[in-house]
C-alpha cells in the first residue's frame, strides 16, 4: 500500500480513469454536504494564508500492477463521494466559463473551460467510455456522462448526480461571485492518495478503517463490499448482476433496516446465535470465514444468501405469489412478530425442497400466529421469544414434521407456554383490548371469520357500545345499575364492549336504545361483529359478558391450540436427549449433610419457575431455563456455583461472589459463589434468582 499527500486535482490529472465498482452504493451526497464542500472551497480560495484544505482519503485499487501513467483504470473503494462532487463542480465551472466573453474565460491560470475538461474531466485521445476520467456505477453512470457531454440527463434516471450538478450551476451563477476564488479553492483541495495493489493489499480491511468518517455505510453496504470487493472485476460484475442486484431490487422500497433484519435471521439459522443489530456485519464476516474454509466459495455464499432473501421477502415484504400463503404471511405480519422468521425461513426452505406441502406450511404459519397472538392477549412477556424461535428447528423431525412442531409447542412450559383455551378465553374477556397493539388485526379477523366476502375494516372505526365518557347520562346509569362506575371501569375496553361502525360520530354517547334503533344503528348494521345487538332490550354487564363469551368462542376457532394424543406427545418428549449421569456420579454430593444441602438448594432453584430443568452432567449439575443460568460444581470442601451473569450486573451486598470471566473454569457463567453448610442459603438463592432474571431479560 502506498499512501501520500496529494492535491486532488493532481490525482485526477494523473489518473487515466477512475471507476466506481458496480457493487458500490450510489452517489448519495445531499445538498447540505455539497454546500459544506462549496463553503470550504470558497474559504480556501479567498484566504491567501491558507495553503491547502484537507478533504479526506481517496483509496483505489490499481488494476493489475498499473500506475497512474498507464492506460488502465483504477477502482475507487473509498472516496467516490468527494471525487464525484469535485468532478461536478469542475463540470459546472467549465460550463459557466463557456458563457463568458473570451477574455474572461480563464479567471486563474489553468482554469479555462478547455483546460478543465482536458486535464480533470476527459481523456481527449480516447473514445467511448475510456474518454471519461470518472465512471460511476449503475444509474449514476449515464447521468454523469450526459453532464460531461453537455447532453440532457436520462429521463428515467433517479440520481443525486443531476440535482447536485444543478446546485453548483446555481452557485456559480450568483452575482458577485469571483470565479478566480473558486479556481484557487479547488486547486488547494488536498487528499491522502492511497493506492492498493491487487494480490498484495487487502482492500476490505483498508476500506473498513477508512469508513469511520464521512457518510456512514449501512450493514448491507458493508456486507456487499465484503463479498465482492476482493474478487476480480469480471467476477464482481457477474455475481453482482446475477445475484446481488436482484436481491437489492427485491428489498427496494423497504426500510433500509429490513435487509439488516433479514441477514440477522439468516445468521441465526446458520450459527444458532442471535447477533446484535449493530454487530451483523462482524457476525457475517465470521460466518463467511467458516463457510469458505470448506470447499465452498464466496459465490456459493452469495447464491445461498440470495435464495434465503427470496424466501424472506415472500414472507415479510408481501411478495409471495401463492394467494393462500400470501394471506397467511400478511396475517403474520399484522401481529408484528419478526422473531419467528429464523424458524419460518427454515420451514420455507423445506417447502422449496418439497419436504413440506403448501398445506403443511399454512398449518405451521397458523400455529405460529396463534402462539404469538394468544400470548399477546394473555399478556405473557415476549422477551424470550427470540430465543424460543432461534432454536425451535432443533426439535423438528423432518420425517414427522407437523406432529413434531405441534409437540414442541405443547411441551413448552411456564413463560414459554402456548396459552390454553381457558387462559385465552379469560384474557379475551377481561383484558383491555382497546389499547391493544394488535386490535385492528384482531377485529378484522373476528369480522371476517367464516365470510367468503371479505370486509375491509379500515372503512370503519372502533365503537365503545358503553361510552367512554366518565359523566354518563341518567339513561346509561339506570341501565348499568347502582354500581355503574364499577361496571364502566371494568368492562369499558374489553372485548364484549367493543365493535365497529361507520356511524361513530352519530352514535356519540347516546343511550343504547337510540344507538340500536337510529338510522344506521345496530339493528341495521351489516357487520357480523354487531350480530344480535339489534335484538337486545338494553346494554349492561350481563350482556357485555355474554357477547364477550360468544366472540371468544369464535376466537378459539380462529387462533387454535395444537392437539396431539397423549401417547404421541409422550413419544416426542421421549426423544429428548437425557443425561446418562446421576447424583451417584458426583461423590462429593453423596455424604450428609452435603446431600441434604444440595437437595434443598435444588428444590429452591426449581421452585423459581416451572420451566426450569435440572441435568446431571459429568463435571457439574446444570439448571436451565432458556440455557444454563446456574451450574453446581461439586468440590470436597463446598459446592462452587457458576452464575451466568456478569459480576457488574449482580447485586451482592455481602460480596460473596467473585469474577472468573478471564479464567478457565467448569460451568457456564462468568461469576462464581461458594455454598456450604454454613452459608446463608436464602441469600445465595437470591443471587441465583438474579442470574435467572438476567437470562430472561
Amino acid at each position: 500500500m502506498k499512501a501520500v499527500d496529494s492535491h486532488l486535482l493532481t490525482l485526477l490529472k494523473a489518473s487515466s480513469q477512475f471507476i466506481v465498482p458496480i457493487y458500490q452504493r450510489l452517489y448519495s451526497w445531499q445538498e447540505g454536504e455539497c454546500a459544506q464542500l462549496w463553503a470550504d472551497v470558497i474559504r480556501a480560495g479567498s484566504t491567501p494564508a491558507l495553503g491547502s484544505h484537507f478533504t479526506g482519503s481517496i483509496v483505489y485499487v490499481a488494476k493489475e500492477q498499473s500506475t497512474n501513467t498507464s492506460a488502465d483504470p483504477d477502482l475507487i473503494i473509498d472516496g467516490q463521494q468527494r471525487v464525484t462532487t469535485v468532478t461536478l463542480i469542475l463540470a459546472a465551472l467549465a460550463d459557466r466559463l463557456d458563457k463568458l466573453p473570451p477574455d474572461q474565460r480563464e479567471p486563474w491560470d489553468g482554469f479555462s473551460p478547455k483546460k478543465i475538461r482536458n486535464r480533470f474531466l476527459l481523456n481527449d485521445d480516447e473514445d467511448g467510455e475510456r474518454q471519461f476520467k470518472l465512471i460511476l456505477s449503475q444509474s449514476d453512470k449515464q447521468a454523469l456522462i450526459a453532464i460531461l457531454q453537455g447532453a440532457p440527463p436520462p429521463a428515467d434516471a433517479i440520481t443525486r448526480v443531476t440535482e447536485n450538478y444543478e446546485f453548483f450551476r446555481r452557485k456559480l451563477a450568483e452575482p458577485g461571485l469571483d470565479l478566480a476564488v473558486v479556481s484557487k479553492g479547488l486547486d488547494k483541495l488536498v487528499v491522502v492518495d492511497v493506492k492498493l495493489e491487487r494480490g498484495v493489499d487487502n482492500p476490505q480491511l483498508v476500506f473498513e478503517a477508512m469508513n469511520s468518517t464521512g457518510k456512514k455505510l449501512s450493514q448491507a453496504d458493508l456486507i456487499r463490499n465484503y463479498v465482492l470487493m476482493d474478487l476480480p472485476p469480471k467476477q464482481q460484475e457477474k455475481l453482482y448482476t446475477a445475484y446481488w442486484r436482484p436481491m437489492e431490487l427485491e428489498f427496494a422500497g423497504a426500510d433500509e433496516s429490513q435487509f439488516d433484519e433479514f441477514v440477522r435471521h439468516y445468521l441465526t439459522i446458520k450459527s444458532g446465535e442471535i447477533p446484535r443489530l449493530d454487530d451483523i456485519y462482524d457476525a457475517f464476516k465470521d460466518h463467511a470465514a467458516r463457510f469458505t474454509t470448506t470447499d465452498d466459495t464466496i459465490q456459493s455464499l452469495v447464491v445461498e444468501l440470495r435464495q434465503y432473501a427470496r424466501r424472506y421477502v415472500a414472507m415479510a415484504l408481501g411478495k409471495e405469489s401463492d394467494p393462500k400463503l400470501l394471506r397467511a404471511f400478511k396475517d403474520l405480519d399484522q401481529i408484528k412478530a419478526d422473531v419467528v422468521y429464523p424458524f419460518l425461513l427454515e420451514v420455507y426452505t423445506d417447502y422449496d425442497l418439497e419436504i413440506l406441502t403448501r398445506e403443511d406450511v399454512l398449518q405451521i404459519v397458523d400455529l405460529v400466529t396463534s402462539y404469538i397472538f394468544r400470548r399477546a392477549v394473555c399478556r405473557i412477556p415476549t422477551n424470550s421469544l427470540n430465543k424460543t424461535f432461534a432454536g425451535f428447528s432443533a426439535a423438528v423431525r423432518k420425517d414427522r414434521y407437523l406432529d413434531s412442531v405441534r409437540a414442541q409447542f405443547l411441551s413448552m412450559k411456564s413463560y414459554r407456554r402456548f396459552p390454553s383455551d381457558a387462559e385465552f378465553e379469560a384474557g379475551l374477556g377481561n383484558n383491555d383490548l382497546y389499547n391493544f397493539r394488535r386490535r385492528s388485526y384482531f377485529l378484522r379477523m373476528l369480522e371476517n371469520f367464516g365470510r367468503k366476502e371479505h370486509v375491509t375494516i379500515e372503512n370503519y372505526t372502533i365503537e365503545h357500545i358503553l361510552p367512554q365518557n366518565e359523566n354518563l347520562s341518567a339513561d346509561w346509569r339506570s341501565a348499568l345499575g347502582d354500581n355503574w362506575q364499577e361496571v364502566q371501569a371494568k368492562y369499558l375496553h374489553t372485548l364484549g364492549n367493543l365493535t365497529l361502525t361507520g356511524y361513530n360520530s352519530e352514535y356519540s354517547d347516546h343511550p343504547f336504545e337510540k344507538k340500536r334503533d337510529m338510522a344506521g344503528g345496530f339493528r341495521d348494521s351489516p357487520l357480523r361483529l354487531n350480530k344480535g345487538l339489534g335484538q337486545l332490550a338494553s346494554w349492561n354487564a350481563d350482556e357485555i359478558r355474554a357477547r364477550a363469551a360468544r366472540l371468544a368462542g369464535d376466537a378459539l376457532e380462529i387462533w387454535t391450540r395444537p392437539e396431539l394424543p397423549a401417547e404421541t406427545l409422550a413419544e416426542f418428549e421421549g426423544k429428548r436427549a437425557e443425561s446418562d449421569f446421576t447424583i451417584e456420579d458426583h461423590p462429593h454430593l453423596l455424604p450428609q449433610p452435603r446431600r441434604s444441602l444440595f437437595e434443598n438448594f435444588s428444590a429452591e432453584v426449581l421452585a423459581l419457575d416451572p420451566g426450569i430443568t435440572q441435568q446431571f452432567l459429568k463435571l457439574y449439575v446444570a439448571f436451565k431455563a432458556e440455557t444454563n443460568f446456574v451450574d453446581v460444581v461439586p468440590q470436597k470442601a463446598r459446592m462452587r456455583l457458576s452464575l451466568n451473569i456478569p459480576i457488574e450486573s449482580l447485586r451482592d451486598e455481602r460480596g460473596l461472589a467473585w469474577d472468573v470471566s478471564g479464567k478457565g473454569h467448569w460451568g457456564n457463567g462468568p461469576t462464581e459463589v461458594g455454598l456450604d453448610e454454613d452459608t446463608d442459603l436464602g441469600y445465595v438463592i437470591g443471587l441465583v434468582r438474579q442470574a435467572l432474571e438476567f437470562q430472561m431479560g
